[in-house]
């Protein structure tokens, strides 16, 4: 199991305030940090989703996150939240056969041009993540 990941981010600000409004559907709330350094935000199971400032110029590494949500509404609010907070839309709401049967996705860019994914896998709900799943 993961315990945390930290991404940097060109304008940490922004960045702040994008995730504390993108994760509001899922319940993830800003956990601890220090402010003009690095954010943490509780993301369930013990479990950390950082930023932090970087000196570097966009654009940055790429990067692709995939959150494991409970449910195809909470991928909807998710997607719409993360729209409503400044996200460029990479993917809508909706079933990724080409994944799994019964994967249901969606994908937004966030302030850094980072593919942000909210998903879940029906088949796997319950189950230990998988892989495989893919």
């Amino acid at each position: 199991m993961i315990d945390h990941i930290t991404i940097e981010v060109s304008d940490l600000a922004k960045s702040k305030l994008f995730y504390e409004r993108a994760f509001a559907p899922l319940g993830y709330r800003l956990a601890f940090g220090k402010e003009g350094v690095f954010w943490a935000f509780d993301v369930g199971n013990g479990c950390l989703f950082e930023i932090q400032r970087t000196a570097e110029k966009p654009p940055l590494t790429h990067l692709h996150v995939a959150f494991r949500v409970k449910s195809k509404a909470e991928v909807d609010a998710f997607y719409r939240a993360a729209l409503d907070a400044g996200a460029a839309d990479n993917g809508a709401p909706g079933p990724r056969p080409n994944y799994a049967e019964h994967y249901y996705a969606c994908f937004v860019l966030d302030p850094d041009s980072y593919n942000i994914e909210a998903m879940i896998n029906e088949a796997l709900c319950g189950d230990a993540p998988s892989a495989s799943s893919f």
